[in-house]
């Protein structure tokens, strides 16, 4: 079943992320914040539903992470023209997903196939310092919870390093991978 729970949950933020773009432009951070708790509840859910009842798709393996950039990404991208982050770490961010959907399409346009690659440790890290930066920012300006710059500021240098060292590591990776599909390369 292509529409089965976890792949609808997946659906569900997908769709949310235009009503979280909306909220957050028009200053209404609170409801901004519950919209992206609920998504970042979501994500768990339907990762937990789909191993735990074999509802695991193909669909859904694409639409997951898929989902996941596009509220990341889309966050970063509206925080930084509202100067809630800052603008050069949205270039990071945008950036980092940018190169490596990128290579992924080229390598499979050069290769005629796609690039299996499994999440790494860096690429688990910032996941990780990119939800915390736009969940402390959203807890910070809808007055939930008064957060210091002098806290957000080492996570925005945090979240910059470990994207920037993230990027990078996918890049190499994704290299390694495309030479050893080259005839003669390994």
């Amino acid at each position: 079943m292509i529409l089965n729970i976890p792949n609808a949950l997946t659906l569900a933020r997908i769709l949310a992320v235009p009503l979280f773009l909306s909220l957050l432009v028009e200053g209404e951070y609170s409801l901004a914040l519950v919209v992206f708790i609920a998504a970042g509840i979501t994500d768990a859910l339907d990762g937990m539903i789909a191993r735990l009842w074999d509802m695991r798709t193909e669909l859904g393996a694409h639409m997951d992470p898929l989902a996941d950039k596009l509220l990341v990404v889309s966050s970063f991208i509206a925080m930084g023209i509202e100067d809630m982050v800052p603008r050069p770490l949205m270039i990071i961010v945008i950036t980092r997903d940018v190169v490596i959907l990128g290579g992924f399409l080229l390598t499979a346009a050069l290769v005629g196939r796609s690039m299996e690659m499994a999440p790494s440790i860096w690429g688990k890290l910032t996941t990780f310092t990119q939800l915390l930066s736009v969940t402390l920012v959203l807890l910070d300006v809808s007055k939930w919870w008064d957060v210091p710059a002098m806290a957000l500021n080492p996570v925005f240098v945090a979240t910059g390093i470990v994207s920037f060292v993230s990027g990078s590591d996918y890049v190499a990776r994704g290299l390694k991978w495309y030479q050893s599909t080259e005839p003669g390369g390994g």
